[in-house]
């Protein structure tokens, strides 16, 4: 596929590389020459030098033969992305995508018109951010989940601690702890994180110490699992939030109407006196240094049931969440845009770390498969993602059950959903077509089961 990215900055380089290594053809433009040096050193990318929403730019990356456009210049006032993807469009790219920095363009009769005008998709990576924020907040018993068909299969993802009964134990010990049988199966692990490294579960596998496990199950089986494991849903109705910035400011907003008390600290006056007029009573900003450890013990820290950072700052997001559950916050969020530095935050206590970059990834990646995938996103904390198919009639994942299909070797089907019903894959499973189905898999088997699919 032929894809071109406009604009060099966190979020594009990002995307580059992704895409890049699924044999992609990928061209950069940015009219930064060093950024597209470092990139070109990095990343198997041609690159063009040339200003924002440069049509001779546009023409010498062969737009009229591009697949894909993704407009992520990263520039102050982001309109120049519609721009840009407008020009791509009208120029001959197949599909286009941008980013934007203004709500308003994401609100249904609003998006209707810029489908109309020709852009396929618009995203706004803070906004994608902050709504992670506010369902990680509603869900505190596990450091990640997400949905499927509101709720009737769940992935969750536990790590374990040193008091948590799976250590030590097979997966083969736990599925008879739990009474597990194929024919009534509640859930499936998918995969363990250990370290860098994503792992494929197998029946001898052993769980070890801060293994990030990551179970799939029906509504059903969600409560034994979290019973077996120790944990418990956390209410949140205290929220500290370190950062008026984008991300902070549209989760107060958000929760603003079902907490029953926020407080933003941030050091810039300016941001707070802006938050604070268009925010409820409910939301208290506070202009100080909330790294400072007395400052928080001041502000009375120790009465907050979720402490969530999201300063421009990763170190400081980290090291405040870390401070935060040492005076006993139940609950921490960090936002880290350093793709090395998450592995550190979730070793260092941090409960859920949020990275803008791999969340807006899972829906640009998206548009690269086929156009059965109906969701794709990458999970914190593994280097893999799950993705959401419907089922065509007559595709190869229908003709025959699971265990008798040579199905990717690094993916796994965790559930299906079939009309109203709900139920974990197991190899007798023989899927139907117009089922959904829910696919755990790693960067490298991503096309191999995208084709099982068409």
């Amino acid at each position: 596929m032929k894809i071109i990215i406009e604009g060099a900055g966190e979020v594009g380089i990002h995307l580059a590389k992704m895409l890049a290594s699924e044999a992609n053809d990928i061209t950069v433009i940015d009219q930064d020459q060093e950024r597209l040096a470092k990139l070109a050193m990095t990343a198997d990318v041609a690159t063009i030098e040339g200003s924002l929403s440069s049509i001779p730019a546009l023409k010498e990356a062969n737009v009229e033969k591009a697949d894909l456009f993704i407009a992520v210049n990263p520039v102050t006032h982001q309109d120049v992305n519609v721009v840009s993807a407008l020009l791509a469009k009208k120029l001959g790219c197949k599909r286009v995508c941008a980013r934007v920095d203004d709500e308003d363009y994401l609100l249904f009769e609003n998006r209707y018109l810029f489908t109309e005008m020709g852009i396929d998709m618009l995203f706004y990576p803070e906004r994608i951010a902050a709504t992670e924020i506010i369902d990680s907040l509603k869900r505190t018993a596990s450091t990640d989940s997400m949905d499927f068909a509101r709720g009737k299969l769940q992935i969750a993802v536990f790590k374990l601690e040193d008091d948590s009964p799976l250590l030590d134990m097979t997966l083969n010990e736990f599925s008879n702890a739990m009474g597990q049988r194929d024919e009534e199966l509640g859930f499936r692990i998918v995969a363990v994180s250990r370290g860098d490294e994503t792992l494929m579960p197998e029946a001898q596998m052993k769980f070890k110490y801060h293994d990030l496990v990551f179970i799939i199950t029906t509504r059903e089986g969600i409560n034994p699992i979290m019973s077996f494991l120790g944990k418990s849903n956390i209410e949140v109705n205290n929220l500290m939030i370190l950062g008026a910035t984008q991300i902070g400011s549209m989760v107060a907003k958000g929760l603003s109407k079902t907490l029953e008390n926020i407080m933003v600290i941030d050091t810039d006056k300016a941001k707070c006196l802006d938050l604070s007029e268009k925010t409820d009573d409910n939301v208290l900003v506070i202009n100080g240094d909330g790294r400072n450890s007395d400052f928080l013990l001041e502000h009375n820290i120790k009465d907050y049931d979720a402490f969530v950072a999201v300063t421009d700052n990763d170190e400081a997001n980290i090291l405040a969440c870390v401070v935060a559950k040492k005076f006993g916050v139940p609950r921490t969020v960090a936002q880290v845009e350093n793709l090395e530095y998450i592995q550190l935050a979730e070793d260092m206590g941090v409960d859920t770390v949020i990275n803008k970059k791999l969340i807006t990834a899972g829906k640009i990646f998206k548009m690269t498969l086929s156009n059965k995938v109906r969701f794709i996103k990458y999970m914190s904390g593994t280097q893999a993602e799950v993705l959401e198919y419907i089922v065509s009639p007559g595709s190869k994942i229908t003709r025959a059950p699971l265990m008798d299909l040579n199905f990717p070797e690094n993916a796994i089907i965790g559930g299906i959903i079939r009309g109203n019903e709900a139920f974990i894959a197991v190899g007798s499973t023989k899927i139907e077509a117009y089922d959904r189905v829910a696919v755990f898999a790693l960067p490298d088997a991503v096309k191999d089961v995208d084709r099982m699919f068409r």
